[in-house]
């Protein structure tokens, strides 16, 4: 059977990915910070697809040399078919006023894990000739955010990474996506403590539907994935708007959120 690793695999859209890859045969490294609700989703997955799960319990922040991401590159040395660098946070602090150590924490794990990760995994792949990277980006990477311009820039750094790595790799059989969804059904923004009364219906992604399209897009080996036609329009509006009108866009949604 081909093996998967996933990041932050307990909750939103790793969970998503989990499941399906459960389902299609894969046999899972699952990664995540609380090892108790780790081992629950393993055993769960296990026991429900008869396939095999490993818990590997890691913070992706930590920057000791023995843990945090060097224990999950140790396990992607040995040899994984397809990775899904999904783990990643933000904030909700006002950056003049956020903590320092806070955004830190989020560049380690939206951006450093990301490379190390990758890293570690390609040369498996690469001696295979064969293999997979799906990197969970956002649709905000593609625009300048007010309220959260450093998750927006990591975003942006994973998107331009995955596109560098697909056109560098995919010629010799690993194929790369960012999968860049835009506000999904989880845990992700209550977390942060993100108000999300004011954004439309219409606009939330369920994770399961998104991961299907994300993996699709993935087998068809393209560089960047944008589910849901509502993103896909909105990007292409985008990358047609000047960067002044997108940047009063982005500070009109920010008042709207704020008021609810």
């Amino acid at each position: 059977m081909p093996t998967a690793l996933v990041t932050g695999a307990t909750s939103g859209i790793g969970a998503a990915f989990a499941r399906r890859l459960a389902r299609d045969g894969y046999d899972l490294v699952l990664v995540a910070r609380d090892a108790g609700r780790l081992q629950t989703a393993t055993d769960e997955l296990a026991s429900t697809h008869g396939v095999r799960c490993e818990a590997l319990p890691a913070d992706l922040a930590e920057t000791v040399p023995d843990g945090g991401c060097a224990t999950v590159e140790q396990r992607l040395a040995d040899g994984v078919d397809l990775l899904i660098n999904n783990a990643g946070f933000t904030t909700h602090a006002p950056f003049d006023s956020g903590n320092r150590e806070d955004e830190d924490r989020m560049l380690r794990v939206n951006i450093r894990a990301v490379v190390r990760l990758a890293h570690a995994a390609l040369p498996s792949m690469l001696a295979a000739g064969s293999g997979g990277i799906i990197n969970v980006s956002s649709v905000a990477g593609f625009f300048p955010t007010a309220g959260g311009a450093t998750y927006a820039a990591s975003k942006a750094y994973v998107t331009a990474l995955s596109e560098g790595l697909a056109a560098s790799y995919g010629d010799r059989g690993v194929a790369v996506t960012a999968l860049c969804p835009g506000f999904t059904r989880t845990e992700f923004h209550q977390r942060a403590g993100i108000p999300t009364a004011g954004i439309n219906d219409r606009l939330w992604l369920d994770a399961d539907r998104l991961v299907d399209k994300g993996l699709a897009d993935h087998r068809k080996k393209r560089p960047v994935s944008v589910p849901g036609w509502q993103y896909k329009a909105l990007t292409e509006v985008g990358r047609l708007t000047p960067r002044p009108l997108m940047s009063a866009a982005s500070r009109l949604v920010k008042a709207r959120r704020g008021r609810h």
